[in-house]
């Protein structure tokens, strides 16, 4: 993966109303340090496929971009709502955040991390530290562990001392999450097909705090709830970008996007067409991108006007 030229990206003083590195502001966005929590500018990411309509012995391979010069920015303080149709590769975006690359995967772009330039072994590096995932499904649960031991994870160090050292912190830092998050003592023993929905899905939020990162990548944290119930089961994000954290909420619904983060990138033909704050989609006329001005005319709000997303897919 390429980075960029400079190892710190400087933004300087500016209002929460201004434009600047494609994006506008929200009353929440803050820059400790004069630059993003989270910065991805450029990014492409293709992968090299068979060639479907070729004859199948004389197939080549073919790169196939999925992502193209994708550009969006974290803030601290806030949540980031990333929307875009389902299947449309924000789950790509999520694994190239993560350092996770498949093996025919070609990486382009610059990221940056609280103002430091990345490559993928430093991606590689702060995955599950500074930088942690909550996935899509609990089904990322191992279905054969207890779950105290799943949220306190391996103990790591050099020697036995620094490993038993590095368990009891684990240990500490487990039922720290679990009173905090209203689970008693007794859950660490249970398997994950004893837990509620709401229990499992605070697992797994767990289990990506356990070492108390700066940033969350929510992967489509609520498949299958109605709007109601999707708002709660985001409010832990929510409390955690409020603590001076940064979320990445990954989803299909622009409805929870407007009700529970501070910004949203609307997601299409796999770039950010736009990245605004929510306040921005109380009129139509403070909306930039064509495709987003017919996604706001599609909201059930304002009379589900497909003609209007059409003509926003012609604009493009």
């Amino acid at each position: 993966m390429r980075v960029g030229e400079d190892a710190f990206v400087a933004h300087g003083p500016h209002g929460s109303e201004q434009f600047h590195h494609h994006h506008s502001h929200a009353a929440a966005s803050h820059h400790p340090g004069e630059h993003h929590l989270l910065s991805v500018e450029d990014l492409t990411v293709s992968f090299d496929m068979y060639d479907a309509d070729a004859p199948y012995f004389s197939a080549r391979l073919e790169p196939v971009e999925v992502l193209h010069g994708l550009s969006l920015s974290v803030h601290t303080n806030e949540v980031l709502a990333l929307v875009g149709a389902s299947g449309s590769g924000k789950t790509v975006l999520a694994d190239a955040l993560m350092g996770r690359f498949a093996p025919n995967a070609t990486v382009r772009g610059r990221i940056w991390f609280d103002g430091r330039a990345l490559d993928a072994r430093s991606l590689k590096e702060l995955r599950g530290r500074a930088i942690a995932m909550v996935p899509q499904s609990v089904t990322n649960l191992d279905p054969l562990m207890r779950v105290g031991a799943q949220v306190r994870g391996v103990a790591r160090g050099s020697s036995r001392i620094e490993r038993s050292a590095d368990r009891r912190r684990r240990m500490r830092r487990q039922r720290e999450l679990f009173a905090r998050y209203g689970l008693d003592e007794g859950v660490e023993r249970l398997y994950p097909h004893e837990l509620s929905g709401g229990m499992a899905r605070r697992v797994l939020l767990m289990c990506a705090l356990m070492e108390e990162p700066r940033v969350l990548i929510a992967d489509e944290p609520t498949p299958g709830l109605d709007l109601d119930l999707a708002v709660r089961a985001v409010d832990d994000l929510r409390t955690f970008a409020n603590e001076g954290g940064g979320v990445l909420l990954i989803t299909h619904d622009i409805e929870l996007a407007l009700r529970v983060s501070d910004r949203v990138a609307i997601f299409h033909d796999g770039a950010v067409v736009e990245e605004t704050a929510v306040e921005s989609f109380r009129d139509p006329k403070l909306l930039r991108h064509p495709f987003t001005r017919a996604l706001w005319h599609a909201l059930p709000e304002h009379d589900f006007c497909a003609r209007d997303l059409r003509a926003g897919e012609e604009g493009l």
